[in-house]
């Protein structure tokens, strides 16, 4: 045989890598020169910049195409949010992203709507959201993310304990500011610490306690950024003691725009923001990458 065709059984899979993605949310309102930019300038913009992906929503029927052909040109992964109340919510929305093109979809990133639901008959729609994920062939990640399911760190603690599978999309700025956590007291830590077990991939915006997104500084100054590298390198770890060759961990540079940011307009329109999300962003993704090679 022609060594220059043979298969090479003995060659290495590929490692598991990071993906870091940028939130479609955090393209709001972004341009230059007063002008927001067009879908096509976003998607220009967040491959220059680097990113792997998008993290985003399920596009309309009539804009699917176009959203397939630039993902494509750009070699973008893509991931999609959902808002679920109950499974039957879940199962038809997994029914239209198959329609959209299950083998594009990274994996589903559920906010569960459901903040009063508690005890077994929270545990028992966790179970039901993951089997309608493995029936439908698409990973489905649990945001820990207040107004939801999992809006109580004891609480969600507990499903991890019950649930020793619960895939979760960590995002701790909301269990910091609904502790006021000005510092990160041990119990809250060792709750936390149970939580990145199941981190499934991370969402990368950083409370003080007080706000629930603040400008961490162009070089990461903020004390509390501590914290979350602390914890974002702690999932990462996790996720890789169970990652498959070839697989992907997804980290996604998730800044609310106004008025979810925090504005110098309060009493008015809401509308100017005292961080720039895009710089913000950059650095949060060359963090990622700096801690994910760390770990190497």
């Amino acid at each position: 045989m022609n060594s220059s065709t043979r298969t090479d059984t003995n060659a290495a899979s590929p490692a598991p890598a990071l993906d870091v993605q940028m939130s479609w949310w955090t393209m709001s309102g972004l341009g230059e020169a007063g002008r927001e930019w067009s879908l096509e300038e976003r998607f220009a913009r967040i491959a220059e910049a680097g990113y792997d992906g998008i993290n985003g929503f399920l596009p309309a029927k009539e804009e699917a195409e176009r959203w397939n052909r630039l993902l494509e040109e750009y070699g973008l992964s893509f991931s999609v949010n959902a808002y679920p109340r109950n499974a039957a919510d879940l199962q038809a929305f997994l029914q239209e992203a198959k329609a959209y093109g299950a083998e594009r979809i990274q994996y589903v990133n559920a906010q569960v709507l459901t903040p009063f639901v508690t005890g077994e008959s929270a545990l028992e729609l966790l179970r039901d959201i993951q089997g309608l994920s493995a029936e439908a062939g698409i990973p489905v990640f649990v945001e820990t993310h207040r107004g939801t399911i999992t809006q109580d760190l004891i609480r969600t603690a507990e499903y991890v304990g019950a649930i020793g599978d619960l895939k979760l999309t960590i995002d701790y700025s909301h269990y910091v500011v609904a502790g006021e956590m000005h510092h990160v007291p041990d119990e809250a830590e060792a709750l936390l610490q149970q939580l990145l077990v199941q981190t499934s991939s991370i969402h990368a915006r950083v409370s003080n306690g007080e706000q629930i997104q603040v400008d961490v500084g162009a070089q990461g100054e903020h004390p509390m950024l501590d914290h979350y590298k602390r914890w974002w390198a702690d999932g990462m770890r996790q996720w890789l003691r169970k990652a498959a060759p070839g697989q992907k961990f997804p980290f996604v540079c998730e800044l609310g725009p106004a008025s979810y940011a925090i504005t110098t307009d309060e009493a008015a329109g809401r509308t100017k923001e005292i961080s720039d999300r895009w710089s913000q962003s950059l650095y949060f993704q060359q963090l990622a990458r700096r801690l994910w090679n760390e770990l190497q």
